[in-house]
């Protein structure tokens, strides 16, 4: 079952999102904050910093979370985006949504380092 529009509208709203990838026993890992973006039909979020980030290393190594954001609360498939995704969109995304933070802390989200740290987050 995919998002439903109100659910797309409300996360992707959202100025943060929660997420807490599943660990190998089923358990949830603690919540951490993030930015999101809905671009098109879908949810997009990266890693700010690198891909070693503990948030980023369990998703990716899971495949599966929890998110919360904007009252809603779902569990996601963690899908990592291919180089030839349309990152120019999700990048317009993060500065329409987040450029109001001014260009030091949006730039961490954007451009050719980050793109291949792009996860698309597919209700489950």
């Amino acid at each position: 079952m995919g998002w439903s529009e109100s659910e797309l509208a409300a996360v992707g709203a959202a100025d943060e999102l929660r997420i807490a990838p599943y660990r190998a026993d089923g358990s949830l890992r603690d919540f951490v904050i993030i930015w999101v973006v809905r671009s098109g039909d879908q949810l997009f979020v990266r890693t700010a910093y690198r891909p070693e980030s503990a948030w980023y290393r369990h998703a990716v190594e899971s495949g599966r979370a929890r998110i919360r954001a904007g009252g809603v609360e779902r569990d996601v498939t963690i899908v990592h985006l291919s180089p030839d995704a349309d990152h120019d969109a999700i990048d317009a995304a993060y500065h329409a949504k987040y450029d109001r933070y001014g260009a030091n802390i949006v730039g961490t989200v954007v451009g050719d380092v980050v793109r291949e740290l792009t996860l698309r987050l597919d209700a489950a």
